[in-house]
């Protein structure tokens, strides 16, 4: 029986992804120490997720508390799986751009070298695997600040004569730029897994994400943007809005779209990909708007709080360009747009965050 691994598999795309393979009948080897507990608090823990994992699947999930940065644990599991696993999806990581200024050795350890170690063993022990990673816009540090931005009521918006007027390609520069520490460690995980697919023919891929979001996330204030906001909107916690008046655009890609450019990928697979992957013009918004949005969707207006002082590093405007992806893959599209984001999660999760809060 085939084999998919996934690393960060309680995580919010890690989860979607082993439902999805799962269902189509491969075997989930799911790996997921929830650091996200530890690294933003009990309200970002993915112990529920596992559950849900280990209910619907039963015998096809088979799930390992392993930290990603042990590479002995790691060799040892792909030696015992060999050549039956068809697919690695890495989602593991230490995800926030602020909280990696806190530990910056931790941040790079699991970043960095926990892909390093799940390379290196996928090279040793089943090189014709599938290497999915996901990765970051981040990677392109602050560079896209300094595209010709405009401010209108809500947002900030390009230039309609710029050439990434329809969102910015995969030929943006990532050198000479101020990254953040977690952009670093993303950069250097997506150019390990890059050249893993150069120097060694190995399939791999690095899906560059704006905003990936669903209502499996487990959202906390420094990672999960759409999912934080609405939970916040839900429970009458008080939203931070940091920098750039909240004029500050996204685009936002619903778990679900990626995990189908996931499968359009395995099933062609290509070496030493990289694609910029978010919701592009289909799907994007402000901080503004989307809180408009959320006060629509649940009926009550939200706590807002105006921080001044933007995030080092961060983005004013950021819209991926799917192009690259679509030219090869021209069967997906984006199927969902914010407002349908906003509402799955929603109804998703309302109750059991207003039953959270309670306790």
């Amino acid at each position: 029986m085939s084999v998919a691994l996934v690393t960060g598999s309680c995580g919010l795309i890690g989860s979607e992804s082993c439902l999805h393979f799962g269902a189509l009948g491969m075997d989930v080897v799911g790996i997921d120490n929830d650091m996200r507990r530890t690294f933003f608090g009990d309200e970002a823990s993915t112990a529920w997720q596992r559950q849900t994992l280990e209910q619907t699947l039963r015998q096809r999930y088979r799930h390992h508390a392993i930290d990603i940065r042990d590479a002995a644990a790691i060799d040892a599991l792909f030696e015992r799986h060999g050549s039956a696993i068809s697919l690695i999806i890495h989602t593991a990581a230490q995800p926030s751009h602020d909280w990696a200024a806190r530990d910056p050795q931790m941040d790079f350890s699991v970043n960095a070298n926990g892909t390093l170690n799940l390379l290196e063993a996928a090279r040793r022990h089943c090189p014709d695997a599938v290497f999915i990673f996901t990765s970051t816009n981040k990677v392109y540090g602050d560079t896209p600040n300094r595209l010709p931005l405009s401010e209108t009521e809500t947002r900030y918006e390009i230039d309609p004569a710029h050439r990434y007027a329809g969102g910015i390609a995969e030929d943006m520069s990532i050198d000479a730029t101020l990254h953040s520490l977690f952009g670093a460690s993303k950069v250097a995980a997506d150019v390990l897994v890059q050249e893993y697919g150069r120097y060694f023919g190995m399939k791999t891929v690095c899906f560059r994400g704006g905003c990936l979001t669903g209502p499996n996330h487990s959202p906390t204030q420094l990672h999960g943007f759409l999912a934080y906001l609405m939970r916040c909107a839900v429970t009458g916690t008080r939203y931070d809005v940091i920098g750039y008046k909240g004029k500050q655009v996204r685009d936002n890609i619903h778990s679900n779209d990626l995990i189908a450019a996931f499968q359009a990928f395995y099933d062609a697979p290509r070496s030493a990909e990289v694609y910029n992957i978010g919701g592009g013009r289909a799907s994007n918004c402000s901080i503004l708007e989307a809180v408009a949005l959320c006060e629509e969707i649940t009926g009550r207006p939200m706590d807002l709080a105006f921080k001044e002082a933007n995030r080092i590093g961060d983005h004013i405007w950021w819209v991926s360009s799917l192009d690259r992806f679509r030219s090869h893959y021209p069967s997906w599209d984006i199927r969902h747009d914010v407002r349908n984001i906003l509402t799955d999660i929603h109804d998703s999760n309302r109750r059991r965050w207003r039953v959270e809060a309670v306790a």
